[in-house]
């Protein structure tokens, strides 16, 4: 109905694929995120990775007509394939004849516009000031990459080159054990995981750099945390095969996302441009393109949680695990 202003809960549910989402002719307005509130701002459109929520305010200020909601994939990926099509809805304003006029489809930023995500995702800010880890104890670099592995008569495959593609972090391609890793983690059952994941990439390498052979290895480790340890979390993008925005999910955890930037991570000088007022509290984040991101959180919450790692190539779906614990609490 004209004049109202409705409050929308969008959902990217396509798991694959980031989105540019936009309605015609409307102005939406931000207030929140994995239902975490955010200073409100307002954008004619949304990019929003997968699993991610966003809520938004949207107000029906535009005279009674039928416009076009639309939404299709952003894919920074060079060469890489992904789905092209733009997905449409109608909003029709009460009183409005669908027939009328034809509708116009809103300005969506072309599929690869680096520029329009970052600008985007550059105004998130919680509501208020949040109580983000200044000392932090634990620090960890995960680089993330998109392998080829070689097919074997005891993994076959049909891929590309007698290759299959697999995603990995700090060279570690998960592998899922026929025993519940926590269950063998408080029975103290042997042989089903190691806690050697590493906390940091194996080999220094410029992980942005061009024609990086990185060979990825299997393996089930976790990296086990301290109860009640303040970690600082730096996902590093590579340019290994493909680079792509990442979009990253950490299950059973909210974080502070405190920086982000392009090329890779430097020690010293990124750490000076943290936001630690009010970092946006989030559940999923995406890593950009050739870049990196920073998160922190408190391991407060005993038990496992998982890091996914959603990976788009071609038209299949890889997911890469590293397993991380704290330590349970003797009372």
């Amino acid at each position: 109905m004209r004049g109202r202003r409705y409050l929308l809960r969008i959902i990217n549910a396509v798991m694959d694929e980031e989105l540019f989402f936009a309605i015609a002719n409307h102005t939406l307005t931000v207030v929140a995120k994995d239902g975490f509130y955010l200073k409100h701002f307002k954008s004619d459109y949304l990019m929003i990775t997968p699993g991610q929520s966003m809520d938004v305010l949207l107000h029906a200020n535009q005279r009674p007509n039928h416009y076009f909601v639309a939404a299709r994939a952003y894919s920074s990926a060079f060469g890489a394939g992904f789905d092209k099509t733009t997905t449409t809805a109608i909003l029709q304003y009460k009183g409005d004849t669908l027939n009328r006029i034809k509708p116009i489809l809103p300005y969506l930023p072309p599929y690869n516009r680096t520029e329009a995500s970052t600008r985007f995702t550059n105004q998130f800010r919680s509501q208020r000031p949040v109580n983000v880890p200044v000392k932090i104890n634990t620090r960890l670099l995960y680089a993330i990459s998109v392998n080829l592995m070689n097919c074997s008569d005891d993994k076959p495959c049909t891929g590309p080159f007698g290759k299959r593609f697999s995603s990995s972090i700090n060279n570690i391609s998960f592998v899922n054990p026929s025993v519940d890793i926590l269950r063998a983690y408080y029975r103290h059952i042997g042989g089903v995981f190691q806690e050697d994941f590493p906390r940091n990439p194996p080999t220094k390498f410029n992980y942005t750099g061009e024609n990086l052979p990185f060979p990825t290895r299997f393996g089930t480790k976790v990296v086990v945390l301290d109860y009640n340890s303040s970690v600082e979390l730096i996902l590093q993008g590579t340019n290994v095969l493909a680079s792509d925005n990442h979009p990253i999910h950490l299950h059973g955890y909210s974080f502070y996302v405190v920086g982000s930037g392009f090329g890779n991570f430097d020690r010293r000088k990124d750490p000076l441009r943290y936001n630690l007022v009010d970092p946006p509290e989030e559940t999923t984040v995406g890593v950009p393109r050739n870049g990196w991101t920073a998160v922190r959180f408190v391991a407060n919450n005993p038990g496992q949680f998982t890091l996914y790692v959603s990976q788009t190539f071609h038209v299949k779906i890889y997911i890469n695990f590293a397993l991380v614990y704290t330590k349970d609490i003797i009372v």
